[in-house]
């Protein structure tokens, strides 16, 4: 598992949630630079922290927000429904482990993936859904996301706390969390085949804005792993993390 393509993933997802849902104006580019901190729910790694470019593209009928690319059907000043696509890198690499057993398994690969978002913004908070599935057919998985948000501005600075909940198929979780027959007589693992999975979580974005063009920011999530992927013999935590911060200069 390459633990810096996963969470480059995660920050995929995370700015193209995030910004999607109000944060950025029409027509505006946004570049910067960022660090991010990972934890990994993967038997055999540490936590690391990575450098990570930041690119951002808002526009009346297209946007790009790092690894996400999407197409508005509807937008307006309380609405966004997208067609979506983002590449997603989260795979396994027998090798990175540094447990014996894991360095047994099959490798599994990123793939892309495409659905829809949608946003809904009023002055009650902010709703946020996603549905995407596998293009490629490594997994054949599917994914959902549904969560609430509510922003608040003290001055030049912004929050946006929110709670949510991820839903993972059968196909996504057997193709990463899954051990099959054959990989539990090399490793000593125990087989699993685990179902579909709802996975809670919280988040919280916030901003300062330097001036006009320069903005920094902080983007966390915290997620509670589902029985269905924590009691994989993979897995060694009941949690997984992402945290980022950066500066980014718009214009």
């Amino acid at each position: 598992m390459s633990v810096k393509k996963m969470k480059l993933s995660v920050v995929g997802l995370l700015m193209g949630g995030m910004l999607a849902a109000g944060g950025a104006q029409a027509g505006t580019w946004s570049l910067g630079a960022s660090a991010l901190v990972g934890t990994n729910m993967y038997r055999g790694y540490d936590t690391k922290v990575y450098p990570v470019p930041v690119i951002d593209y808002e526009g009346d009928s297209f946007y790009f927000h790092t690894l996400n690319v999407g197409y508005y059907l509807w937008k307006d000043a309380h609405n966004k429904l997208s067609i979506d696509a983002f590449y997603s890198p989260f795979e396994f690499k027998p090798g990175d482990s540094d447990d014996w057993r894991m360095k047994q398994l099959d490798k599994r690969r990123g793939t892309l993936m495409a659905g829809f978002s949608y946003s809904h913004m009023q002055d009650w908070g902010t709703l946020r859904a996603s549905f995407a599935g596998d293009v490629l057919d490594n997994s054949d998985g599917m994914i959902g996301d549904l969560s609430y948000l509510y922003p608040f501005d003290f001055g030049n600075w912004s929050f946006k706390p929110g709670v949510g909940v991820t839903w993972s198929s059968d196909n996504q979780n057997d193709y990463y969390y899954g051990v099959s027959g054959h990989e539990s007589a090399r490793s000593t693992l125990d087989r699993y085949s685990p179902g579909d999975s709802w996975s809670p979580y919280l988040e919280l974005s916030a901003s300062y804005e330097i001036t006009k063009q320069w903005n920094a920011f902080v983007m966390g999530r915290y997620i509670r792993l589902a029985s269905e992927i924590k009691d994989s013999p993979m897995v060694d935590k009941s949690y997984t993390g992402v945290f980022w911060t950066g500066v980014t200069y718009t214009f």
